[in-house]
């Protein structure tokens, strides 16, 4: 029963075109209630979280505590905290930016391809950013949280957006606010925690800046500054993402069958 139940629910909502994830390597639709309803066509609501009044979609089951493995970079140091350099941008960095369509030839379920994907990660940034994100012939980024301004991650649905920014390393994005499919997409895939500032962090933080975000409290420390920003909470997302998207979390919770079973 909880299998039917779970196909329907992934049936009711709009299964992207391409389907792929860093862990799962394919990309399913979040559940109804991830679907992130806004007043502005672009912009993500400024938390996902339910009281415990409201019903939960069935893959929304008890949350999934993770042991990170061995085999995490040093950014995923543990499953609630986040270190390290920052990257800094501005407003409205949509997902041509974050990787230009040329590349969206690279199929992630292929590991040199995954790789490569990564190595391109913000490179379509204009030439105002002086610092690059990516530097020479690397495949990850020195930078593990990007810090961002408003409406981030607009333009166009592809899930290569977030899933090369977590190619090259990157644990977490911090901006004011985002465009709501790449929000949706980072929590379909678990590639990178998309959390949102209550202030702009953008203009008090700079590329390079050592950061902590700690995902339990809900907050963001820059070392290099010695200030802290409050972060809004992430909500019934979080497990999603930490279990490494919504077909790791179903399987994790018993929802669907595991590849094994």
């Amino acid at each position: 029963m909880a299998t039917t139940a779970t196909s329907a629910a992934i049936r009711a909502t709009s299964a992207p075109t391409s389907s792929f994830s860093r862990k799962t390597h394919f990309l399913p639709s979040i559940p109804s209630l991830l679907k992130l309803p806004t007043t502005h066509s672009t912009k993500c609501p400024t938390q996902i979280s339910f009281s415990s009044s409201q019903p939960r979609h069935p893959l929304m089951a008890a949350p999934v505590n993770v042991t990170p493995t061995s085999s995490a970079s040093p950014a995923r140091a543990s499953s609630t905290t986040f270190h390290g350099l920052c990257y800094v941008v501005g407003d409205n960095i949509d997902t041509d930016q974050i990787i230009p369509a040329e590349y969206l030839t690279l199929v992630p379920s292929k590991p040199e391809e995954y790789k490569k994907l990564g190595s391109y990660a913000l490179s379509g940034l204009p030439s105002s950013y002086p610092i690059r994100f990516m530097e020479g012939d690397q495949y990850e980024s020195k930078y593990s949280i990007v810090i961002a301004g408003a409406n981030f991650g607009c333009g166009s649905s592809r899930e290569h957006a977030p899933v090369a920014l977590g190619a090259a390393g990157t644990s977490a994005v911090v901006a004011e606010s985002y465009a709501r499919i790449f929000f949706r997409n980072s929590v379909a895939t678990g590639e990178v925690y998309p959390f949102e500032s209550e202030v702009r962090i953008c203009e008090e933080c700079r590329t390079g800046d050592v950061v902590t975000v700690e995902l339990e409290e809900s907050r963001l420390i820059n070392h290099t500054t010695g200030k802290e920003y409050k972060l809004k909470p992430i909500g019934d997302a979080g497990p999603v993402i930490q279990a490494g998207g919504i077909f790791a979390y179903a399987r994790e919770t018993g929802m669907i069958p595991s590849p094994s079973a």
